[in-house]
């Protein structure tokens, strides 16, 4: 994980603690059906503090999803710009990889922004839709939790499967550098290697 420096990684890490811890302790603090008054056929439930926890962790969760996938993928893009041998398999579970992790994440958000938008509060007449008081059921938001974890998961395998093809360019660069001999004359290659 060098080439996406330490910091990379670990702020993945950190939003990604921060999102799950959210999303947990939003679990614990959503509305409960106790919390619903009824006047008549109109129903209320105040607002709760599991919204601005989902709203939390859908920040940090996005924020973790951008700045892990963007890292890889333009670490993977210019290897591949920059290297003649591409390894096919590698390409490809990089790509499922990407993929899965966009769809864990888009998940994750979905039960996120839905069970956060029930805990905003809602007003008698209003309601969460057609008037009507709706309450999150149990294990949402540990659902979207779990998705997180599973998110994260495919975020890091992502870095780490596009790492190794960055780190050969690398070291094919460093040999051509050190094939110069003391005037900068270069003895075995004519040109420099190509970079297309």
């Amino acid at each position: 994980m060098e080439r996406f420096g330490h910091w990379r990684v670990a702020m993945v890490l950190l939003l990604t603690m921060v999102a799950f811890s959210c999303s947990l302790a939003a679990e614990f603090k959503k509305l409960k059906a106790k919390d619903m008054k009824l006047d008549g056929s109109l129903c209320s439930l105040p607002r709760s503090s599991a919204f601005g926890l989902g709203m939390a962790a859908i920040i940090c969760l996005s924020l973790a999803q951008v700045v892990g996938t963007s890292a890889a993928a333009l670490g993977s893009l210019r290897s591949t710009n920059k290297s003649n041998n591409n390894d096919n398999t590698t390409r490809v579970v990089s790509i499922v990889l990407l993929v899965l992790s966009w769809v864990t994440f888009a998940l994750a958000i979905t039960l996120l922004a839905t069970a956060s938008s029930m805990n905003i509060g809602q007003y008698y007449g209003k309601g969460w839709m057609d008037g009507e008081c709706y309450i999150v059921h149990n294990g949402v938001f540990a659902g979207a939790a779990a998705l997180v974890i599973v998110t994260v998961v495919f975020i890091l395998w992502f870095m780490y499967v596009t790492q190794p093809a960055v780190a050969s360019m690398s070291r094919s660069s460093i040999h051509y550098c050190t094939s110069l001999d003391s005037e900068g004359r270069d003895h075995q290659h004519k040109e420099p290697p190509s970079m297309v």
